[in-house]
C-alpha cells in the first residue's frame, strides 16, 4: 500500500515545485542545470577557467588531489546536497549523482582523469554512525558504483577516532582535528582510488585520507556531489 501511494502522488522537482515527469525524480532538468558549473574550473582548487585544463596556473606547480564535483556548493544545489547528511532527503541524490556521472564522463574523454579502480567512501567512525543510521558518502559511493560498474571498497579504510564535527572549526584546527584519526590496511591491492565524500570544503579531511594512500604510491582523486570552493574563485 505504502509503494502504491508513493507511486500515485505527484512527483514534483525540489527547487521550482513543478511536476517532474518520471522515472526523473527530486530535481528538474532545468534547476539542475542552472546550478551546476557554467565554465570550467580547475580540478585542483576550484578556480573558474577560461579553457577547461586539469589545473589554474597556480595549481600546476604544486599538482594537488583532484577533486572531481559536477557544482559549487554555493551557486543552488548545495542546499539539497547538505539535506542528504543533516535531513535524511535523499530525494536529489538521482539527480545529483547522474550529473556527476556525466562530469567524470567528461573529464575521462578529454584525458583529464582516468578512471579508478575502486571507489572507496570516506567512512564515519561507529559512533556516529549509529547515532546518524547511515552513511551519506557511502549511499554516494553506491549510486556511482551501479552507474559506473566501478566495485566499492569498504572495509580497508577506517576511522579509528571520533573526533568532532569539522564544521566551524579552522583550518589548523581541522588538520589537528583530524590528525591520525584515519587507517588504512596494509594489503590494499588498488593503485587508482576514487575517495568518495557529499562535500568538498577546505578538502582537510580528503588530504588526510589521501596521504595515507599516496604513501603507498596510491593515485587518489576525489569525488563529490558538489565542492565549497574558497569565495571569489569563481568570479
Amino acid at each position: 500500500m505504502k509503494l502504491w501511494l508513493g507511486a500515485s502522488l505527484p512527483n514534483r522537482c525540489l527547487m521550482c515545485h513543478q511536476s517532474v515527469s518520471l522515472p526523473s525524480t527530486g530535481i528538474c532538468v532545468t534547476c539542475l542545470d542552472s546550478g551546476l558549473y557554467q565554465q570550467p574550473v580547475c580540478l585542483g582548487c576550484g578556480r573558474g577557467l577560461q579553457i577547461q585544463s586539469r589545473y589554474c596556473g597556480t595549481c600546476q606547480s604544486t599538482e594537488p588531489l583532484l577533486v572531481i564535483s559536477p557544482c559549487s556548493y554555493h551557486q543552488g544545489l548545495g542546499r539539497w546536497v547538505g539535506s542528504i547528511k543533516y535531513r535524511a532527503q535523499f530525494a536529489g541524490l538521482p539527480a545529483l549523482s547522474a550529473a556527476l556521472v556525466a562530469r567524470i564522463h567528461k573529464l575521462e574523454a578529454a584525458g583529464f582523469i582516468h578512471r579508478p579502480q575502486v571507489l572507496v567512501p570516506v567512512p564515519l567512525h561507529e559512533t556516529r554512525l549509529k547515532a546518524r543510521g547511515f552513511n551519506q558518502a557511502w549511499i554516494i559511493a553506491d549510486t556511482l558504483s551501479k552507474r559506473l560498474n566501478i566495485p566499492i571498497e569498504t572495509h580497508s579504510l577506517v576511522r579509528s577516532l571520533d573526533t568532532q564535527s569539522q564544521a566551524g572549526l579552522t583550518g589548523k584546527q581541522r588538520r589537528k582535528n583530524l590528525k591520525n584519526a584515519f587507517n588504512l590496511d596494509d594489503y590494499f591491492p588498488y593503485q587508482r582510488i576514487a575517495l568518495i565524500d557529499d562535500v568538498v570544503t577546505t578538502g582537510t579531511t580528503a588530504k588526510e585520507i589521501a596521504s595515507l594512500f599516496e604513501r603507498r604510491h596510491i593515485h587518489v582523486q576525489v569525488w563529490c556531489l558538489a565542492r565549497a570552493e574558497a569565495p571569489g574563485l569563481l568570479d
